[in-house]
């Protein structure tokens, strides 16, 4: 088949073959074709009007491909015969497929930027004069739709053409210059009582289109003005809409002050339309005038707050964005608009915050009621629909409001930063008012969303300077909570408030009950439960004389099995809380009766032979586990972050004895182990094994001391069995407390020393099994941790574990080349490699091993050259490091020694690190040095 033949039997079948896998094949090869040579010619043949529309698009494609990436290939003495041939086609299209037409002019569009402003000095005025010239049997209406595609797609081919970056430049302003050329022309279209609807709607377009190549605003004025005459024709309101934003949001805009005034009257006689609109229900109308209001306000109000003059024109804006925020109806259901208003309120607070005090303090004085005002206005616009009618949303309209919701809580609190407590006064004496009146009934959706109002703002701003959370922790019992909504706003603020609680621990008896009845309920399970952790996260040395209530009532709900696993877990955190304030007898008598039913449990399970329902149940049971070690924590220092009210006395020393945790952990290890044996293949059960450790060494610190040796031999078991990430991080946090402690070394350097050994096994074997190494590695460990481990390790106080790990490093780090994690480990942290190896020299390990601190020096100098050049002159920076007795010029000499083309020679490097190792010291040229 010869060229045309195939090209029309792949394009048949891209458009008409019913098989996908023959239009994947036939679009691959069209691919191919059109950025062949032979494209020049048969993309004209195939705009021949014998073919159908999707053939022509094709061949109009195809130029489009040719002109925009292949614009080198051109002859310079072809342009102008191409620019006239796509100049008749687009005549030809102009009344024909309006896809071709298009592909056609974004084809004469790259050829124009391609060509402007040397080749073609004038582009744009001599398109416009090509098309108004009459001729080619075409009519005017379609010629002058085609000029405004044409003119439309230029500015759009300009922003996704890849030109070079000084091309853009010198295109941009060329392109600029030529708006003289198109202004006139869109004016004249857009006032003429003749012109069709669909050429104005055109015209639109191509503002929009040109707008966003920074026109300056006071040169498109009198189209934007335009534009507004044209929002009362529901034909061309969208398109008008977009024109005015792309316009108005213009980054550059803002200079032009007298042009933005102008446009404010403008905007505001808008409000009758949208008054129609709202009573109309016609939703599309109310977005696209909101739209304009707060685009001019967000992108000026700077601008526009600075002309105080104009000062009563600006509130009126502010008062009609007011009027939009509150558009009545609930969102997202009846209407979509008040959620585009939000970002403006930020803004103008911004800006008003930013002004120098004493302006500030005037414009504080107009706005401060407007904030005053916005807060009703919110309060209202997130209150709940009426039940039936909620009940009849969608799950994901529901979703959308539970957002919007969101939006409103996070503004609430950024007003709070202008209104401050007045506000909170404020939200109370409504919610007194409320929850008091006895002659009105009030609606639940009132009154939960003022409490949603205070949750908002005592989430995320320390309250506990204000004078009404008595009065609201008062009043939270007098709410009658008949429904779920409101129940779970009531605890999430019961929760936003725990802080305050912790210093006023009095008020915890006439809240903890609404709470722990709320445990019960299904329904409110991630409220209740998060709230109770926040309470014994915040309150735990004031919980005592509730605790055997707490303990008892969320061991009820945990047997019922009333909560989802992740509030599962968090109960169990709570629960931590709560027992590290307990005496320790107390703390182990309640672990006895919490974890006693769950231990039985795993007992049966270990029993049964391995399979997907009994290993979820394995891993949530040790999850619960791992969970309550993670917040159990019997040392009384308080929290670094100041969480949690203070203990009672701040230097009890730790009790007398074992950890409750560890005597826990001691019953359950041979369990542990037999669950382990049975599911050692289980990267997931190994992780949640591993995390019980973890959580527990993260907290308990030195007081793990006593399972040190066990843990160590069963991580040495699992490892060697079945090298698994999680095994590894656990034995990274065990080295990194413990390997200081010569009590605790034997075990831990052995368990090091069989997982360095494991690891480059795990080398050594993928190279030989024929196994990419990244894939083998990838599957079985984690090279991060193991990198991080072995610097530990070079501290290491014994000689024989430092050797074996300098050995570690010179094997791994030739693979920088052929596996990419290890790649990427010593890219981020090869610099902490260096240091520790600094250190080492500088003093910090025995002289004897310099030798082998000098082959990593070597491995990293041949393996990582570029990098290793920027680290140590990094590294070497601080003063004092790696000795005090260094001068700059001494780390300077031993740099550049290292670095230069000794770095070859081993022999040589080894040297020169003895050398400075003795400098380091102060031996340098003693007899010790002798010696050396």
């Amino acid at each position: 088949m010869e060229q045309r033949e195939c090209l029309m039997h792949a394009l048949h079948q891209l458009y008409y073959d019913p098989n996908i896998e023959n239009k994947n094949l036939a679009q691959k090869w069209l691919m191919q074709a059109q950025v062949s040579p032979q494209a020049w010619q048969f993309c004209w043949a195939l705009l021949s009007p014998d073919k159908v529309p999707e053939i022509q698009y094709f061949g109009a494609s195809a130029l489009h491909t040719k002109i925009s990436r292949y614009w080198g290939d051109i002859p310079t003495d072809q342009y102008e015969s191409l620019k006239s041939q796509l100049f008749s086609q687009i005549a030809c299209f102009s009344s024909g497929s309006k896809m071709v037409l298009t592909r056609l002019c974004v084809a004469l569009a790259s050829l124009a930027l391609n060509t402007m402003p040397e080749a073609w000095p004038g582009a744009v005025a001599e398109m416009v004069r090509v098309f108004q010239e009459e001729g080619g049997g075409v009519d005017g209406r379609a010629r002058c739709l085609a000029l405004l595609e044409l003119l439309t797609v230029l500015p759009e081919e300009f922003h996704t053409s890849r030109l070079p970056q000084y091309r853009k430049g010198q295109v941009r302003g060329a392109l600029g210059r030529e708006w003289g050329s198109v202004c006139p022309l869109l004016q004249q279209l857009l006032r003429r009582a003749d012109s069709p609807g669909a050429v104005k709607a055109r015209v639109l377009r191509c503002l929009s289109s040109w707008v966003m190549l920074d026109v300056p605003l006071n040169e498109s004025e009198s189209l934007v003005h335009d534009c507004f005459s044209a929002l009362p024709d529901p034909e061309l309101f969208d398109t008008a809409v977009e024109a005015i934003v792309n316009a108005i949001s213009q980054p550059d805009s803002q200079r032009y002050v007298n042009t933005l005034l102008k446009l404010v009257p403008l905007v505001l006689a808008l409000q009758e339309q949208l008054r129609e609109a709202v009573q109309g229900g016609d939703m599309e109308t109310c977005h696209g005038i909101c739209r304009i209001v707060v685009t001019l306000g967000e992108n000026h109000s700077r601008t526009l707050l600075e002309q105080v003059d104009h000062w009563q024109s600006f509130l009126a804006l502010v008062n009609m964005i007011m009027f939009c925020t509150g558009i009545p109806g609930h969102y997202p259901v009846n209407e979509t608009t008040s959620s585009l208003t939000l970002t403006f309120w930020y803004t103008l607070q911004d800006e008003i915050m930013s002004f120098e005090s004493e302006r500030q303090a005037v414009y504080l004085q107009v706005y401060r009621p407007v904030y005053f005002q916005l807060v009703d206005v919110l309060l209202h616009k997130a209150q709940f629909p009426s039940d039936q009618e909620y009940a009849s949303w969608s799950s994901d309209e529901k979703e959308q409001f539970r957002i919007y919701r969101v939006d409103i809580s996070d503004t609430l609190m950024y007003v709070y930063e202008m209104l401050g407590a007045e506000l909170l006064s404020n939200l109370y004496e409504k919610l007194g008012r409320l929850l008091t009146n006895t002659e009105q009934p009030t609606s639940w959706q009132h009154t939960e969303a003022l409490l949603y109002g205070f949750q908002s703002i005592a989430e995320t701003i320390d309250v506990n300077y204000s004078d009404v959370i008595p009065g609201l922790i008062g009043l939270i019992p007098r709410i009658n909570i008949n429904n779920v909504q409101l129940a779970d706003t009531v605890m999430f603020t019961i929760g936003a408030l725990a802080e305050w609680l912790a210093d006023h621990p009095v008020m915890l008896s006439s809240v903890l009950p609404l709470v722990l009845q709320a445990l019960g309920n299904p329904d409110l399970s991630v409220s209740s439960v998060s709230t109770l952790k926040k309470i014994c996260r915040e309150c735990k040395y004031d919980l005592p004389p509730y605790a055997s209530n707490i303990v008892a009532v969320s061991q009820e709900v945990l047997i019922k099995q009333i909560h989802k696993t992740s509030q599962c877990m968090w109960l169990m955190q709570a629960l931590g809380f709560l027992l590290s304030a307990l005496p320790v007898e107390e703390i182990l008598r309640n672990l006895h009766s919490l974890i006693t039913p769950y231990i039985q449990q795993l007992e049966k399970l270990a029993d049964e032979t391995p399979n997907p329902s009994n290993k979820l149940a394995i891993i949530h049971i040790l999850g619960l586990l791992s969970n309550l070690f993670t917040t159990l924590d019997i040392s009384k220092q308080d929290d670094e972050s100041g969480e949690g009210s203070a203990p009672p006395v701040k230097t009890t020393p730790p009790p007398p004895g074992p950890n409750p945790v560890v005597v826990v952990l001691q019953q359950v290890f041979a369990l542990i182990q037999t669950v382990l044996s049975q599911w050692l293949n289980d990267s997931q059960v190994v992780e949640a094994v591993c995390a019980i450790f973890e959580k527990s060494v993260k907290t308990l610190l030195h007081d793990f001391a006593p399972m040190v040796s066990q843990l160590s031999e069963m991580l040495g078991q699992m490892y060697s069995t079945i090298p698994q990430a999680s095994a590894l991080d656990l034995t990274r946090q065990m080295v990194h407390i413990f390997a200081s402690q010569t009590d605790h070394f034997p075990p831990i350097k052995a368990l090091f020393e069989l997982v360095t050994s494991v690891t480059l096994s795990i080398f050594q074997q993928g190279r030989g099994s024929g196994k990419k190494p990244d894939l083998f590695l990838s599957e079985s460990l984690d090279v991060k941790a193991v990198f991080h481990c072995g610097i530990l390790s070079l501290k290491f106080p014994e000689a024989p574990t430092v050797k074996s790990t300098c050995l570690f490093f010179t094997e791994l780090l030739p693979h920088c080349s052929d596996v990419p994690p290890v790649a990427r480990v010593v890219q981020e942290d090869g610099k902490v490699l260096i240091q520790a190896l600094l250190e080492g020299i500088g003093g910090g390990v025995s002289r004897s091993l310099m030798d082998q601190f000098a082959e990593v020096l070597f491995s990293m100098n041949k393996n990582c050259f570029s990098l290793l050049t920027l680290w140590l002159k990094e590294a070497l920076q601080p003063p004092g490091f790696p000795s005090m007795r260094l001068t700059p010029e001494q780390k300077e000499n031993f740099s550049q020694q290292i670095l230069s083309r000794e770095r070859v020679n081993k022999r040589r490097v080894k040297d020169i690190v003895k050398e400075f190792t003795l400098v380091c010291r102060g031996l340098h040229g003693t007899e010790y040095a002798a010696e050396y």
